[in-house]
């Protein structure tokens, strides 16, 4: 199969400043791929990388993802969805996790017949519901209150917080707060410090962090720390969660190595961060292998990749949270059948898409 390629660059506008450890958000690129087939069926794809995460972002991305798609574009597509994953992870280097993923959707909704299926099932049916966490995202104390207050009130009974960014003593306030009104039972509480703690403080955060009852840390400090991170996972003050730790390792001997390693409670990923839909089933059979858990997070990409992430997550079926509300984060995102009530994610399927 022949199929035609167009790139769209968009920039996504937040509604609001988007404080994480790495800075402030006020605004996010991304590319959309558009993948025409041969009678006209049109597949979306959406390639997000990330400033300052993503090892592919670069000042020449647009460049080297349109030079991608003109090769790509040269070559027979297969007509099945194993098939495709397998194509694309041929033709995209390893070190291009985000146009991986972009490529691997776009072409995947269109041999489903570009209605915005990527993976045909029950959620995209809109008869299956997957639970999400709440995101508060750092600010100032008085602003991470009021996100709190609106997640409880909106219905989420698993609330994530990043920590690192202001005081520490401020956070464990704004944690305890929630603890004093809701235990464990109740509201169940995650913690994102991208990194943020040192070698000197890590065990006593993590040691306060835990009196609260909570669910786990994601990236206690830096990645690469191997021998560190080994220790507190086998210590488990706290139980960890990798996220930024996974960027980088695409082979499935790096990553059982790594696991094997380090041995954590939980991974998180993130398929625009670590290589796309194939990648990310690779981490969780590793993963399984050593009965450790995972969670997917999307990666402030708009509903496009979302929808993606979110129909490739529900084939699990999974139990534990995800980290899939980033939906509502953009006045300028794609319309979308994509909702979340009482604290789960959706697919309306009597909805439709306004590209």
């Amino acid at each position: 199969m022949k199929v035609k390629f167009e790139l769209i660059p968009h920039v996504l506008k937040f509604t609001f400043k988007a404080g994480t450890s790495r800075g402030a958000l006020t605004e996010k690129p991304t590319w959309f791929i558009k993948a025409i087939g041969e009678n006209g069926t049109i597949g979306w794809g959406e390639a997000s990388p990330l400033k300052g995460l993503s090892e592919d972002f670069s000042d020449t991305y647009q460049s080297e993802l349109a030079k991608l798609l003109d090769e790509v574009g040269e070559l027979d597509i297969p007509k099945t969805a194993t098939e495709v994953l397998a194509f694309v992870q041929a033709q995209v280097p390893s070190d291009k996790p985000s146009m991986r993923f972009g490529l691997e959707t776009a072409l995947l909704d269109l041999i489903y017949g570009g209605d915005f299926t990527i993976f045909p099932g029950d959620f995209r049916n809109g008869k299956y519901r997957m639970p999400i966490n709440g995101l508060i995202w750092m600010a100032d104390e008085a602003t991470m209150q009021k996100q709190i207050e609106e997640k409880l009130k909106a219905g989420f009974n698993t609330i994530k917080m990043k920590v690192g960014a202001i005081n520490f003593d401020q956070e464990m306030a704004l944690l305890e707060g929630i603890r004093k009104r809701y235990s464990a039972s109740d509201i169940t509480l995650r913690v994102d410090a991208n990194g943020a703690f040192s070698e000197a403080d890590v065990r006593d955060k993590l040691t306060a962090l835990a009196s609260l009852e909570l669910h786990s840390i994601e990236q206690p400090i830096k990645p690469r720390q191997l021998d560190l991170m080994a220790e507190l996972c086998d210590e488990e003050i706290l139980p960890i969660a990798l996220d930024e730790e996974l960027i980088g390792v695409h082979s499935i001997q790096g990553k059982a190595a790594l696991l094997e390693q380090t041995k954590p409670q939980y991974i998180i990923l993130k398929p625009s961060l670590v290589g796309g839909i194939l990648a990310c089933k690779e981490w969780i059979e590793v993963a399984e292998s050593y009965g450790i858990e995972w969670w997917m997070t999307s990666m402030l990409e708009s509903n496009i990749g979302l929808n993606a992430i979110a129909q490739f997550t529900a084939t699990y079926k999974p139990e534990l949270p995800q980290g899939l509300g980033t939906g509502q984060l953009y006045y300028n995102n794609i319309e979308s059948p994509l909702e979340i009530r009482r604290g789960e994610l959706l697919y309306n399927a009597s909805a439709s898409w306004k590209m």
